[in-house]
């Protein structure tokens, strides 16, 4: 299928567990990238902070990134619909 879909997330965020299990649904594991930003320290975390920031000026968790498409927050019905 061939999709770039990658989860920016906190570790503690149930909004971003959330997010997570129905990419794991419709994708299943290996189908998407996630980068717990909160697990990530020095360079990996600025790299990561600096990717999210490109797509989503506000920081905030989760964000989905979905062939080029941001999806901010837990929204199961645009996730699916850019997933289709």
């Amino acid at each position: 299928m061939g999709r770039n879909v990658v989860l920016y997330a906190l570790s503690t965020c149930a909004h971003c567990r959330k997010t997570r299990g129905l990419l794991e649904s419709i994708l299943g594991e290996a189908g998407f990238q996630t980068h717990y930003v909160d697990r990530l320290s020095g360079d990996e975390r600025n790299d990561r902070m600096r990717e999210l920031r490109r797509v989503n000026p506000e920081l905030s968790f989760p964000t989905t990134v979905i062939d080029g498409a941001t999806v901010v927050g837990a929204r199961e019905a645009r996730i699916r619909e850019l997933l289709a």
